[in-house]
């Protein structure tokens, strides 16, 4: 027997395997989803489930989150934890139970230990009042967890304790008998569970107490004696209730008349609390014993309700773990697997300097790649795409309106997914239109998302919500990036020009002092000296003032990949000999030449290939490629936007450390640098600068040890 309470110790001591009522559950979901649902609610849902009381009571009482004092009652758990922590602190203690139909059997009757549980939990509130004990509430949660123990050894003992259960069922004396001989009843693992919660000792003592001998019952403590007599109370017919008036009455001191004016107010209580809730309740005096319909029809609702949820929740969760674009979209892949069950989901994100939607491939692969890059132009409005943009609602090529055939780049794509058709989904949070999410279906995929058009939504609400948060995020850097550049080059000028002057006429004087000194005399290499640190001046302002002169760019048609190739010429051999650097090229043969400035370019691509190189002092690999965005489509929809023709885009990526958080926020920022003693931090804002300049954008993307990658998109007009 000692190894069977060492066991129990040890399987208790997870508390994994607890069961819940489903019908609570589905409330207790239903209205942590619902904002117009408050605190005090959804406390009223949760106290009224002895195993989702006691996990909550549990998880804020931990070491975790350190209280100056216990919290003893639901409501001010809840109020303390919040909607969010207390819906899945239920969900996750529902998985299992949900997924466990074992626990549906008729060998723990679930419906009668809740019956009795609630009408133990209101009589000792209503005995509590009656005495005028100070603390009703605590009463009902002890009076709602005294049997809790009983659901321990079921749940973990089902064959031992099974046994016992359908021995002694309508007989609880005898069943504590039975307990004791297994070598441990449920008063003392209840009692010991709720001290490894960190209750208060009245509660744990209540229930320890509540089979004891009423003679040893009248000496104690107020909670203890409400509950034992609460538990009397509250027993089925084959308890004598004369019997059990009797001994309430001399535990509490109470009249027969009030202990029977008491029963009645809890039977009203009990029944008016399971139909608010939905609960079909068993009293002992029941001779059902199976599983109803509506219970088999409820299980169901949970398990569905549960999985998803759970599963949503676990896909949120990557949602907010994600550091950029990338990541999240590679979550939302993720999640429509998982959900779904679907792997044609291809996202298409708007790009206002493009005016239209480009396609973002994740991992470069597949149809994924092909899509990459495909701009989808806002003036073509006949397209699903941009309806569903515009109409910020889910529509499909399958329900087409007859009178609207589908537009040349809608059929291109469904032609290219190999699918029967195509849905779209808009991405759009805070009134701002952030995308479309692109899903290749057949009619049978298309009905069973329209099956689950609620948790759809809730995942695209989400979906759209991180996509903005990070679209901000990078506005905002740009934002800080650019006004910063304009105002340090405001501030250089003016301080090259202030410094400037008095550097001449220190230059002066000294050219006049050497003069009047010999040749020989020592004074002279100290001049030289001084004179070599003012000129090391001067370049440094030279340098400072560099990205904000205001210039006219000599423009011609550029050949990208000329002038890449040209420079990998220069650089590749020394980089392999003096730093171990390899470097790869990926050139589109059919990229335009766009009409830019040649030096500038040259300039920015040396810049940024020697930050890489820089970065890897032990070696690497830096890879250049290039490539036109929406090379075609765009012709195809007809039209362009002041007129720009299509974008060529150039890519710099390395394999070294990347750059750090705090660095990268302010990147293009002059005088910003990662780099030693030695470097001004002035080149990416200079190259900023150009490509802007020249009608352009210059962006990073950058992980710790992951590698950075910079992109350089340059407009290509008609006559290009």
């Amino acid at each position: 027997m000692a190894d069977l309470e060492k066991s129990i110790g040890e399987k208790v001591s997870t508390l994994r395997n607890l069961p819940t009522l489903p019908h609570i559950l589905i409330k207790l979901i239903r209205a942590c989803n619902d904002d117009n649902v408050s605190l005090e609610q959804i406390s009223t849902i949760i106290e009224k489930d002895p195993s989702l009381s006691g996990k909550i009571l549990r998880l804020v009482n931990s070491a975790y989150y350190a209280l100056p004092r216990k919290i003893g009652t639901i409501k001010q758990a809840v109020g303390y934890l919040g909607t969010n922590t207390t819906k899945n602190t239920a969900i996750s203690a529902s998985v299992l139970r949900a997924f466990d139909r074992t626990a549906g059997n008729a060998t723990m009757n679930l419906k009668r230990f809740w019956w009795h549980s609630l009408r133990c939990a209101v009589t000792a509130r209503l005995l509590a009042r009656e005495l005028r004990y100070p603390g009703p509430e605590e009463a009902f949660l002890a009076g709602l967890l005294h049997d809790i123990g009983r659901l321990v050894l079921w749940v973990n003992f089902k064959e031992e304790y099974g046994a016992l259960l359908r021995e002694y069922m309508d007989r609880p004396d005898l069943l504590l008998a039975g307990e004791i001989r297994l070598g441990l009843n449920h008063c003392e693992v209840g009692a010991w569970l709720l001290q490894r919660w960190n209750l208060q000792s009245f509660v744990s003592d209540a229930v320890l107490y509540h089979h004891e001998p009423v003679e040893r019952i009248v000496g104690a403590f107020s909670l203890v004696k409400i509950i034992f007599a609460a538990n009397t109370l509250s027993q089925g017919p084959a308890n004598s209730p004369d019997k059990d008036l009797q001994m309430a009455g001399k535990v509490l001191g109470l009249s027969r008349d009030v202990l029977e004016i008491i029963q009645n107010q809890a039977d009203e209580e009990v029944v008016e609390v399971a139909q608010s809730l939905d609960i079909e309740i068993e009293p002992p005096e029941s001779s059902s014993t199976g599983i109803s319909e509506k219970d088999l029809k409820i299980e169901g609702d949970l398990i569905s309700e549960v999985r998803n949820v759970s599963l949503l929740l676990g896909t949120l969760q990557d949602l907010l773990e994600a550091n950029n674009e990338t990541e999240i979209l590679r979550a939302l892949e993720h999640g429509f697997r998982v959900l779904f069950d679907t792997s044609n989901v291809f996202f298409f994100l708007v790009d206002p300097d493009k005016k239209g939607l480009v396609g973002k491939s994740i991992d470069g692969e597949g149809k994924s790649a092909l899509v990459d890059g495909l701009l989808i132009p806002m003036e073509a409005e006949q397209s699903l795409f941009i309806s569903c943009l515009h109409q910020c609602a889910p529509l499909d090529s399958m329900n087409a309106s007859p009178d609207s055939p589908l537009a040349l780049i809608d059929e291109q794509i469904i032609h290219f997914l190999d699918k029967e058709g195509i849905l779209c989904l808009p991405l759009r949070a805070n009134g701002d239109s952030i995308g479309v999410i692109l899903l290749g279906v057949d009619r049978a995929e298309l009905d069973d998302f329209q099956r689950h058009r609620k948790l759809l939504d809730l995942f695209i609400k989400q979906a759209s919500v991180a996509l903005h948060s990070n679209l901000l995020r990078r506005q905002n850097m740009q934002k800080i990036q650019s006004e910063g550049a304009i105002a340090s080059s405001d501030m250089a000028r003016r301080v090259a020009h202030e410094v400037n002057n008095p550097l001449s006429i220190i230059k002066n004087y000294l050219k006049i002092l050497s003069m009047k000194l010999a040749g020989e005399d020592v004074a002279q290499d100290e001049i030289r000296i001084i004179n070599e640190e003012i000129d090391r001046i001067a370049l440094i302002l030279r340098t400072l003032t560099a990205f904000s002169r205001s210039r006219t760019p000599k423009l011609e048609q550029v050949d990208i990949n000329a002038l890449i190739t040209d420079l990998v010429k220069i650089t590749k051999d020394s980089m392999a000999r003096n730093t171990g650097i390899t470097m790869h090229t990926d050139l589109d043969p059919a990229i335009p030449k766009p009409v830019s400035e040649k030096d500038g370019l040259k300039q920015v691509l040396i810049n940024l290939v020697k930050n890489a190189a820089e970065a890897m002092p032990g070696g690497g690999n830096i890879y250049l490629s290039t490539r036109r965005i929406s090379a075609g489509l765009q012709e195809e929809a007809g039209g362009t936007r002041n007129g720009v023709h299509s974008y060529v885009e150039i890519i710099i990526r390395d394999d070294g450390p990347g750059i750090a958080d705090e660095i990268k926020e302010r990147l293009f920022e002059p005088f910003v640098t990662s780099k030693k003693e030695g470097h001004s931090g002035v080149g990416l804002s200079i190259a900023f600068q150009t490509i802007k300049a020249l009608g352009g954008t210059l962006a990073c993307e950058s992980e710790k040890g992951a590698g950075t990658t910079f992109k350089i998109s340059l407009p290509v007009k008609d006559n290009s």
